[in-house]
């Protein structure tokens, strides 16, 4: 008799920002050729940021179980979580057991209302909480790699799904399961079948790579991803890595290598309206965080400015601002110059 199968019983929802299955995407690759954990770029927090986490429910005993588990990713990536009972938490956990477990990634966190939960964790075991916590952080499921290869049995997952316990209907199934990072920018590694955010499939799930395994802790292939230079590298602040932009004169700067990012910091002196704009040919993308925040994302930009310069206009409160600067391409690199002036 051939042994039974294991069925894949609790999955985690994507949680998105309105419009995202609709936006434009790209799919990064390294030198070889290869898409390179999984990340969205547009999500990842600035480095060495300090994630405050509030829970708005939950019994003692769950938790203490999340402040015991999920810093495990602060050894490796350069944030770090402070629980606290801050109503400006950029992070909320609730433990709704009727409502599945998801998190919104990394910043898209920020676009969520303050009273509203953010992360949810309706099961806890500790591969479940490394698990969401990953996306708190900026990371994608590992299935929707596009070096996975998966060729995805569907009417056997569609059957399974729509089951208990996650009584999923079809859209929801393509969108979490079937879909992949085609064509979004993305930071990344080769597929991980031993990723802290890969689940368990069972083998007539698919049709070429058999079953996967349950993960409960980080893969070596995790660790080293959210601690690489083009995720969450080193131990500096970002005061100290920031370099500083006087009001009203430009910086001129080079992205030298792939994956690059230069940070900025500058300080407002009273309330006004300030343009924040790059200058030259290189393609960048920028983002403004504060004030005296580097977690609290106001604004980002792509070709606002002229040809493809960045250009962000924007009314602030007095205090420090944050400019983080990448360009557009995965690969590309390039000299720009950049400014913050009162409008």
């Amino acid at each position: 008799m051939a042994p039974a199968r294991t069925r894949a019983r609790r999955m985690c929802f994507d949680r998105i920002l309105p419009l995202e299955p609709q936006r434009a995407q790209r799919t990064l690759t390294d030198a070889a050729g290869r898409a390179r954990g999984l990340a969205p770029r547009k999500s990842k927090w600035v480095n060495g940021s300090e994630i405050k986490i509030r829970f708005l429910e939950g019994t003692q005993q769950q938790i203490d179980m999340v402040k015991q588990i999920a810093p495990e990713w602060t050894q490796y990536a350069n944030l770090s979580f402070a629980f606290t009972d801050d109503p400006s938490a950029q992070i909320r956990v609730s433990f709704d057991a009727n409502d599945g477990a998801w998190s919104y990634i990394g910043t898209d966190n920020m676009s969520i209302p303050k009273n509203v939960a953010t992360l949810n964790l309706g099961w806890q075991d500790e591969g479940v909480i490394l698990h969401e916590f990953g996306h708190m952080i900026g990371l994608a499921h590992e299935h929707s790699s596009p070096m996975g290869g998966i060729v995805w049995n569907e009417e056997e997952v569609i059957r399974d799904l729509q089951g208990p316990p996650n009584f999923w209907d079809i859209p929801t199934i393509r969108f979490n399961v079937f879909q992949k990072y085609s064509v979004d920018q993305i930071f990344g590694t080769q597929f991980d079948p031993d990723s802290i955010m890969l689940y368990a499939f069972p083998d007539d799930w698919t049709k070429n790579m058999g079953a996967t395994h349950e993960n409960q802790q980080l893969s070596t292939m995790d660790k080293d991803f959210v601690r690489s230079s083009i995720m969450y590298p080193g131990a500096a602040s970002p005061n100290d890595k920031a370099v500083k932009l006087e009001i009203g004169k430009s910086v001129s700067a080079t992205l030298g290598t792939h994956d690059e990012e230069d940070l900025y910091r500058f300080e407002v002196p009273q309330r006004g309206r300030f343009v924040i704009e790059t200058t030259g040919s290189t393609d960048v993308v920028i983002a403004l965080f504060g004030p005296d925040d580097p977690t609290r994302l106001i604004a980002r930009d792509d070709d606002g400015g002229a040809g493809v310069n960045a250009r962000i206009v924007a009314l602030l409160d007095q205090g420090a601002y944050f400019v983080q600067v990448r360009h557009y391409w995965p690969d590309g690199t390039g000299a720009y110059g950049i400014s913050a002036r009162s409008a």
